[in-house]
C-alpha cells in the first residue's frame, strides 16, 4: 500500500467536476459494459457531486409514511463510471479521499423488513440538520440527541471483469462497503479487473456506526475531492486501505463474503499478506494480527454479503520499504 502521505490539496484550475445530480452520470448496476461518464488522468484532482443514497428521492419535508414512495431501483445510484487513464487489468487503483463536504441536511431510516433485527420495529424516517460538526434531529424523535459527524464514502468500486451485480451488496471489487474508516485523508486500494478501472462513487454518510446494523447511516449528499493513481504489480483480492479516521493511522484489509467467519478469515489473510510486503514473515504477521490487529464488522445489513475489516496501527510496525 504505497501512500504519499501528502495531505495538502493542490488543485489545478480548471478542476474537472463530475455532476452526480445529473441522472445521466449515474449507473444502477456494476458491469464492465457501463459507458464512462468522465476520463481522469493519474494524479489529477477531481470533484464529484454525490447525491444521497436515495438518489434525491427523500425530501427534507418527508415523514415516515413517505418512505413508501421510494423506488428501490433508484437506491445507491453511483456516479460514474470514471475511466482512469493508464489503468490495466491486475493493477491496483489507489484512491485518495482528499476532502468530503456534506450537505446541510440528511436522513436515517429503519424498515420493518431490513436491518439486523427484522420485524421488531415499524418503518421510521428521521430528518437531521447537519451543522457545526453535528447532526440534530428536526423532529421529536431523538430530539436533543447530537450525533458527531464523521463523513465517509459508503460506495466506492470498480467494474467487475464479467457479469452484472446489483448495487446493494458489497463485492470483492468494492461497491457498497459502508466502511466508516474511509474518511477524508484516507486512501483506498481496489483490484482492477478491466482496462480503465471504471471507478464509481456514491452513498455519502455523515455518520455511521460499524456494521450499519439498523439499516442506514446518516445519509446525505456531498462534494468529494478525489485523486487516483495506478499501482502496478502485486494484485490484491479484496479492497485495502490506509485510514486516518482518528488519531492513529491504520492499515486496513477487508474480507467480503456471505459468511461472517469466512469474511473475517479473508480479512486476516489479507493483513498477513500486507504485513509480509512490509518485511514480516508469515508467522510474524499472524502473531501481530492477534496481538495488535482488530477485527471490525464494517458492513452487515446489505445482504447477502458482509464486510469485515482488520486494522493494524502503523506506529507499531518497523520501518520497511513498501513495494506498492
Amino acid at each position: 500500500m504505497a501512500d504519499t502521505g501528502e495531505r495538502q490539496i493542490k488543485v489545478e484550475v480548471p478542476m474537472q467536476v463530475i455532476d452526480g445530480t445529473n441522472l445521466k452520470n449515474l449507473h444502477f448496476k456494476w458491469s464492465s459494459s457501463n459507458k464512462p461518464v468522465a476520463f481522469v488522468k493519474q494524479g489529477e484532482i477531481f470533484s464529484v457531486l454525490i447525491p444521497d443514497s436515495s438518489t434525491m428521492q427523500v425530501k427534507e419535508n418527508w415523514k415516515s409514511e413517505d418512505l413508501s414512495k421510494m423506488e428501490s431501483s433508484l437506491v445507491d445510484g453511483a456516479v460514474g463510471p470514471i475511466y482512469v487513464e493508464g489503468a490495466k487489468k491486475n493493477d491496483v487503483l489507489q484512491i485518495e479521499i482528499l476532502d468530503i463536504q456534506v450537505g446541510s441536511w440528511g436522513w436515517s431510516s429503519t424498515e420493518r423488513n431490513a436491518g439486523l433485527i427484522k420485524g421488531r420495529f415499524e418503518d421510521n424516517l428521521t430528518i437531521w440538520k447537519l451543522k457545526d460538526g453535528f447532526g440534530e434531529s428536526k423532529s421529536d424523535f431523538l430530539k436533543g440527541t447530537r450525533i458527531p459527524l464523521d463523513p465517509f464514502l459508503g460506495v466506492m468500486g470498480v467494474a467487475p471483469e464479467k457479469g452484472e451485480y446489483g448495487m446493494m451488496a458489497p463485492q470483492p471489487f468494492g461497491g457498497n462497503m459502508d466502511n466508516r474508516l474511509l474518511t477524508s485523508g484516507s486512501t483506498l486500494f481496489l483490484p482492477i479487473n478491466v482496462d480503465g478501472a471504471l471507478f464509481s462513487v456514491a452513498d455519502t454518510h455523515a455518520a455511521q456506526g460499524d456494521g450499519e446494523a439498523g439499516c442506514t447511516g446518516l445519509e446525505t449528499s456531498a462534494t468529494a475531492l478525489l485523486r487516483v493513481q495506478v499501482k502496478q504489480g502485486s494484485p490484491i483480492r479484496f479492497p485495502r486501505a490506509i485510514s486516518r479516521s482518528g488519531p492513529r493511522t491504520l492499515l486496513v484489509t477487508m474480507g467480503i463474503s456471505n459468511d461472517l467467519y469466512e469474511a473475517s478469515k479473508f480479512a486476516m489473510e489479507e493483513m498477513i499478506d500486507e504485513l509480509s510486503k512490509r518485511g514480516y514473515s508469515g508467522n510474524e504477521a499472524y502473531v501481530l494480527c492477534s496481538l495488535i490487529g482488530n477485527l471490525r464488522i464494517s458492513e452487515l445489513v446489505d445482504e447477502p454479503n458482509h464486510v469485515v475489516s482488520m486494522t493494524v496501527p502503523t506506529e507499531v510496525l518497523h520501518d520497511t520499504k513498501e513495494d506498492r
